[in-house]
């Protein structure tokens, strides 16, 4: 039986013995560092119940579990908290068992559900930058978690490869560009065609100059801009199929592809399905019209389809035009639908979308649960706050955006002055080196901006995240790497039952990582249902600032007691085992040399 369900047992015996009362619950909680104890019981909760003083109810129900339960060894109470210390017996019975699983932490049985987790979704008519990192990170993590957690993942992202924005990019090329080419160019496709999103709004704003100087209303020479009226025309030719026109943008949009494949490898991130814009933008007029028969939509005079949302305290929204163009709520209910119908299996969707959009989601989950929809109550918007630089505010319009590309390669870059600075690197070929400073890049980058929880905002400072000590992604990977060499120069079989060691003998910082590693599987269960990969970032830095505690004051291989070494040892290989699972949550690689 699990240890908490042997404790909630005990204490609910030990309260019915003394006070003749049934308890509702048992709240149990990890007892606080600076206390002694293991797991703590909370006896205010339960004083809704039982009349008495709490330090006292906690004397009774502590004395009463040392005598019943021999897991728990002692005790103490601090005011209403009963602090329980579980013997060093359990913990190693905990140990043997958590060796015999090749997939400790992660659920092993039946799916417990099935979900489609969307992150990405850029635009294309530019590169990925550091908001699309943010937003890939995130969603890709927490993919992996729901499923170690044991959900069934389909990974999506729907791309934005239609409207105005790639017209503007491809009218520039049309008219600067001279025919250049990502080959021409050596450039990345997704670079060349973000080039022409900038150098159209450079003679945009030049056009809107030359208007508002020849008398023309600023808002007006906005609206009439010669250049704009042309992205207008353009996107008009495209929706009305002109050959030309869909050559264009298909070759074009096949360019930035290319170059978002390229993004995705050096990330780390991938997709099990794409949704295009250009294919999903036309779904959801029909279930307008079924949602207009059941009376969900209503219409309006002018022609146009409007849903109600008031008595939900929000608005009113259009999901058709008058001219029955859809917008794009209607495109994303429609989507939705859509996936399910491709996936039938699907319980759940999750949305990584930045937190402008928190309102939308909030409509569109309504929309679809009116629709009936009944996997529409498991709809999650996984929101996430802005990514900022101590340079400032990015705008793409303007060039001035952080690139995704750059950015990585600048962490590889600042992780390989700082790594021939340390000059730990001798024997390792150039490719090696160049290969680990990627590695310990992206750990760098990937890492500082998981553990923070998503909904806040970020400062992101890339040199402060390549540092090898504090709570770092480097500093996770150098003790993972530090482990590796233990055990390589364990150069004895170390695989002694730990029944062999000595009851009592177990050093405090053997079993505080003996405490940690226990907590893991309610760390990655508790991370899938909040959406927080920062979980299981913080846990696994804890961890190895546990184990390096460890090594600080005690020797490992040196230890004199062979039981005892054998079990250090054992202790430290699955420390790295289960580094190395939660890193792999969080997207990030951990070297066995550094």
């Amino acid at each position: 039986m699990p240890l908490e369900s042997l404790l909630t047992r005990g204490v609910r015996e030990a309260v019915a013995a003394h006070f003749d009362v049934e308890l509702d619950s048992v709240e149990l909680q990890p007892t606080r560092k600076e206390f002694e104890g293991d797991i703590t019981v909370v006896v205010f909760p339960m004083l809704r119940q039982v009349k008495g003083n709490p330090a006292a109810i906690g004397e009774a129900i502590g004395a009463y579990l040392t005598r019943h339960l021999e897991e728990v060894s002692g005790y103490n109470v601090i005011k209403g908290f009963l602090n329980l210390n579980i013997s060093d017996a359990w913990y190693l019975g905990f140990f043997e068992g958590m060796q015999e699983q090749d997939d400790y932490g992660f659920h092993s049985g039946a799916p417990r559900g099935t979900v489609m987790v969307e992150y990405s979704s850029p635009n294309t008519n530019k590169p990925l930058h550091l908001g699309h990192i943010r937003n890939n990170l995130l969603g890709y993590s927490v993919a992996e978690i729901l499923k170690a957690a044991g959900y069934r993942v389909y990974k999506t992202q729907i791309v934005n490869d239609r409207g105005i924005h790639i017209c503007k990019s491809m009218l520039a090329w049309q008219r600067f560009g001279k025919g250049e080419t990502p080959q021409s160019t050596g450039l990345k496709g997704d670079k060349l065609v973000g080039n022409y999103y900038v150098a159209f709004d450079k003679a945009y704003k030049e056009e809107i100059a030359e208007l508002v100087a020849g008398g023309m209303d600023e808002k007006e020479a906005a609206r009439q801009a010669p250049i704009l009226l042309a992205a207008q025309d353009l996107l008009r030719r495209w929706e009305a199929g002109d050959l030309e026109v869909v050559a264009l943008w298909e070759r074009m949009n096949g360019w930035v592809y290319e170059g978002f494949e390229q993004t995705y490898r050096n990330l780390g991130v991938d997709f099990d399905k794409l949704y295009y814009e250009s294919d999903t933008y036309l779904l959801g007029k029909d279930v307008v019209a079924e949602g207009l028969k059941k009376g969900v939509f209503y219409k309006k005079d002018d022609g146009s389809v409007w849903i109600d949302l008031t008595d939900e305290g929000l608005d009113e929204k259009i999901v058709l035009r008058s001219d029955g163009t859809a917008v794009y709520m209607t495109q994303d209910f429609g989507t939705a639908i859509q996936r399910v119908a491709d996936y039938p299996d699907i319980t759940g969707m999750v949305y990584t979308v930045g937190n402008e959009q928190d309102y939308h989601f909030k409509v569109l989950f309504l929309i679809l649960q009116k629709l009936g929809y009944s996997w529409a109550n498991h709809l999650y918007h996984l929101s996430y706050g802005m990514v900022d630089l101590p340079s400032g505010k990015m705008k793409s319009r303007e060039g001035t955006v952080v690139d995704a590309d750059d950015l990585m390669d600048e962490m590889a870059a600042t992780a390989e002055a700082i790594g021939e600075e340390m000059g730990k690197l001798d024997g390792y070929t150039p490719e090696e080196k160049a290969a680990l400073y990627h590695e310990i890049g992206m750990g760098a980058l990937k890492y500082f901006i998981l553990k923070v929880d998503p909904k806040k905002r970020i400062l992101f400072d890339p040199e402060e995240s390549v540092d090898f000590q504090g709570n770092t992604g480097p500093f996770i990977q150098y003790t993972y790497a530090r482990i590796q060499s233990i055990l390589r120069k364990a150069d004895f079989a170390y695989d002694t039952p730990v029944s062999g060691l000595k009851l009592g003998e177990l050093h405090e910082k053997e079993k505080q990582l003996l405490k940690d590693l226990v907590d893991f599987p309610e760390v990655v269960r508790q991370a899938a249902a909040q959406y927080s990969p920062a979980l299981v970032a913080n846990y696994v830095y804890d961890l190895v600032k546990d184990f390096n505690s460890l090594y600080q004051q005690v020797s490992i291989l040196g230890e004199e007691d062979p039981d005892h070494r054998a079990f250090r040892v054992q202790l430290t290989e699955q420390v790295g085992i289960v580094v190395k699972r939660g890193c792999s949550l969080l997207g990030i690689e951990v070297p066995e040399r550094m």
